[in-house]
Formats: structure tokens, C-alpha cells, sequence
């Protein structure tokens, strides 16, 4: 055999070294320790802040545990009593029931409708008023609650000192009407109407932007009204938007402690949602093992809507 015969074949022989190399470091070109390394941090954040007070609850839940007392020294484990206490009790069932017709008052219904007219005008608008009357919404999404909690009550109470002896709408309407006692959860879903459409508007003003002009222009010349444009146009191209709207504002509302912060849970718990009551059971109550199981019963509530909701998104993916 020539000398130079086994070169060319090694020469022509294909490497293995990069495939080789792909396999150890990954399509990042990380090695795998090193990966590890970069991904503990979120590891440990995601243990500390969120598994551990969910395993913790869940524990709670389990016990008798209780801010005073000798339960609080010495607390004993109690199975699934709590959790068949809270599903058995009319206080659970009334703030279960007020949680729902909150959110979908507020947030289902309210946030979405107003949130999307706000857009849907506002989307061919070119007056400065417009930048004016987003600015003010979105000032009334980022104020904090416990600003909020006390102008709304300035508003529609008063009473808050010598200063404010009536509310603000009596005096313009010239009535005496104390709102948060003969419509408090009327209020509550007006309030956070108010409070959070700014979020829905945003997420629906960059929804719109995704629909092509021409459609819209191709359904005008066909001669299309407004509310069929929007039921034959636009509504099918933003619907993963709109879901995604109600999934994020339907969580929060739910979870939302603000109106503690208006009405306490009065009058006689017709504003008790289920964060207020939980509150009430744990710090007032000092029932800490009644609370814990509660909290995780809204868990499971909230992981329901969730999937429901994905798999809305989902299936009109497919």
C-alpha cells in the first residue's frame, strides 16, 4: 500500500469530535454542571418562596394549630377535619359564593367589557384627550390599594374626620345615601371595575394592533357594521388574547384583599370574600390550621381556573 493511501482515508473519515461535543454541552453549549450551576439560584428561590410555604400550609391545614393557646405550643394532628369543617360551614360557602360573583362581576365581566371598549375607541382615536384618559386609567391601576381603599371611601361614605363628613358623590348628586351600607358588594365590583380595567385596555390596545387594517377596510366596503366587524373580524383574532385577559384579571381578583382594606367584610359579611375571610379566621380568630386548610382549598380553585383556561387557549391552538 503507497504511504499517502492511509492519510487520504483519514482525511476523507468524517469526525465525530462536534457531534461528540454537542452530546456534553447541550444545545446552549453549556456543560451540564455548569447548567446546574446557572439554574440553582432559580431552584432555590422558587423552594424557599413558593414550595415550601405551599408544603407548610398544606401541613397547617393537617393540624390543630392556633395563634394562642396551647394548640399554639402544642399542636395536634387533625387529618381532614379542617377541610371537612370548611366545606360544611355557611361562613366558607357565603365567602365562596360573594368570591364568585365578585370576580365575575368585576373581572369577567366588568374589567374585560370596559377594558376592551376603552381600546376599541381609543384605537383610531388620535386626540391628546386620549392620552389623558389612558394616563388616568393607568394611574388608577398602579395607585396602591391602600390609597384606593381610602378614596373610594371619601367618595361614596365620608366620614373620615371633620374634614370629610359626606361622600363626594352625595354632594355632587345632593343625596345622603350611605353606598357601602345598603350596596356594599354593588360598590366593591364598581370599585375594582374602576380599579383594574386599565390592565385589560393595555393588553387589548396591542391585541388590536395585530389585526390587519385591510380586514377591517375589506368589511366596511362589503358593508359589515361595527358590531360585525367586531364579531367576524376582530373577535376570532384576538381570542387567545381575551382568554388570556380573563385568565390573569380572574386570578387576581380572586385572590384580591383589597376590599378589606374598604369595608372590612361588612356589613354583616355581604363583602366577605374568601381572602378577608381567611384573614379573619387566622388573625381574629387565631385559627391558623382552619385558615391554612381554607388557603388551600382557594389553591385548588385557582389551579381549576387555570386549567380551564389553558385548556381554552390550547384547543384553539390546535
Amino acid at each position: 500500500m503507497h504511504p499517502t493511501s492511509k492519510t487520504a482515508e483519514q482525511a476523507v473519515e468524517p469526525s465525530l469530535g462536534p457531534v461528540t461535543s454537542l452530546e456534553v454541552t447541550g444545545p446552549s453549549g453549556l456543560g451540564r454542571k455548569w447548567a446546574g450551576v446557572f439554574l440553582t439560584p432559580s431552584a432555590l428561590l422558587i423552594g424557599v418562596f413558593l414550595v415550601f410555604p405551599a408544603v407548610w400550609t398544606l401541613y397547617l391545614g393537617l393540624t390543630n394549630f392556633s395563634l394562642v393557646g396551647f394548640a399554639a405550643a402544642h399542636p395536634t394532628f387533625e387529618g381532614l377535619t379542617n377541610y371537612k369543617n370548611a366545606l360544611t360551614d355557611p361562613e366558607f360557602g357565603n365567602s365562596l359564593l360573594i368570591t364568585l360573583i365578585y370576580v365575575f362581576g368585576s373581572a369577567v365581566v366588568g374589567q374585560v367589557v370596559l377594558g376592551f371598549a376603552m381600546a376599541w375607541r381609543f384605537k383610531d382615536w388620535r386626540s391628546p384627550l386620549r392620552r389623558v384618559v389612558e394616563a388616568l386609567a393607568i394611574i388608577a391601576w398602579i395607585v396602591p390599594g391602600s390609597v384606593v381603599a381610602f378614596l373610594w371611601i371619601s367618595y361614596l361614605q365620608g366620614n373620615i374626620g371633620p374634614l370629610i363628613e359626606h361622600g363626594t358623590l352625595d354632594v355632587i348628586l345632593h343625596i345622603s345615601t350611605n353606598w357601602f351600607l345598603q350596596f356594599p358588594l354593588l360598590s366593591l365590583i364598581i370599585f375594582n371595575i374602576w380599579r383594574g380595567s386599565a390592565f385589560s385596555m393595555m393588553l387589548f390596545n396591542g391585541a388590536l394592533q395585530s389585526v390587519p387594517p385591510s380586514y377591517l377596510e375589506t368589511a366596511k366596503i362589503s358593508g359589515a357594521s361595527e358590531l360585525q366587524q367586531l364579531r367576524d373580524v376582530v373577535l376570532p383574532r384576538i381570542k387567545g388574547h381575551v382568554l388570556t385577559d380573563v385568565l390573569l384579571i380572574s386570578l387576581w381578583t380572586f385572590n384580591d384583599f383589597t376590599p378589606y382594606l374598604i369595608t372590612a367584610g361588612g356589613p354583616n359579611g355581604q363583602t366577605e370574600t374568601l381572602p378577608v375571610f381567611v384573614y379573619k379566621v387566622a388573625f381574629q380568630q387565631g385559627d391558623l390550621g382552619y385558615a391554612s386548610a381554607i388557603s388551600l382549598i382557594m389553591l385548588v380553585i385557582n389551579s381549576v381556573i387555570a386549567v380551564v383556561y389553558l385548556r381554552m387557549l390550547r384547543a384553539r391552538s390546535q
